[in-house]
């Protein structure tokens, strides 16, 4: 939850929905929450208390119709600033999904089609990286265009976190500002020029 392409929300079909959530709850109460030293291990603590009290605003800001899933405690018998990864299921507008909180909270939300996803998606302020989840080709495709998601990279059929090492990594919006490594990263070594050489002797 805390780099900066870990997914926060997450957007389910509504006719696989109730199966896809139980199979993620049955996931998170596997999670191991402690050192992270310890290879059997899987979260470690939250960077700062600072972190943690925004852990907190987080789950107080869900709204009356949020249902809390799975987790949402502090684990102070590991330490000030471990906590317990938490799965929600809130509505497509919900005024939380529109903050990025950097803290292991996912929201799950249920859609009909896939415009109205599309729409969901699209409609925050950030937009770094997105993923989708289809053996749809048309879907793929439609994702990947100006009518598909607007995040500055596009994943499929792979989770948002992380990018293909020689990709240009970078977003959009208010995660936006260029590219960097993959086919960009030369641009950071060079100082390039337009040349043009008449080479007769007579002008």
């Amino acid at each position: 939850g805390q780099m900066c392409t870990s997914a926060r929300r997450l957007y389910v079909q509504e006719g696989i929905f109730d199966r896809l959530v139980h199979r993620l709850v049955s996931a998170y109460k596997q999670v191991r929450v402690g050192d992270p030293l310890d290879e059997n291990v899987h979260v470690g603590p939250l960077h700062t208390p600072g972190q943690v009290a925004i852990y907190e605003q987080v789950l107080e800001k869900v709204s009356a119709n949020t249902k809390i899933l799975f987790g949402g405690n502090i684990l102070s018998e590991l330490g000030r600033q471990f906590v317990q990864p938490v799965l929600t299921h809130v509505a497509l507008d919900d005024p939380v999904l529109q903050h990025e909180a950097f803290v292991p909270i996912l929201h799950t939300c249920k859609f009909r089609t896939f415009d109205e996803a599309i729409v969901a998606n699209n409609d925050v302020s950030q937009g770094l990286s997105s993923s989708i989840f289809t053996r749809d080709v048309g879907k793929v495709f439609q994702w990947m265009t100006q009518e598909g998601s607007d995040c500055g990279m596009i994943n499929v059929n792979v989770g948002t976190s992380g990018t293909e090492i020689g990709g240009a990594f970078g977003g959009e919006k208010e995660t936006g500002g260029g590219r960097q490594a993959g086919s960009d990263a030369w641009k950071q070594f060079m100082r390039r020029q337009t040349c043009l050489i008449q080479s007769y002797k007579r002008l």
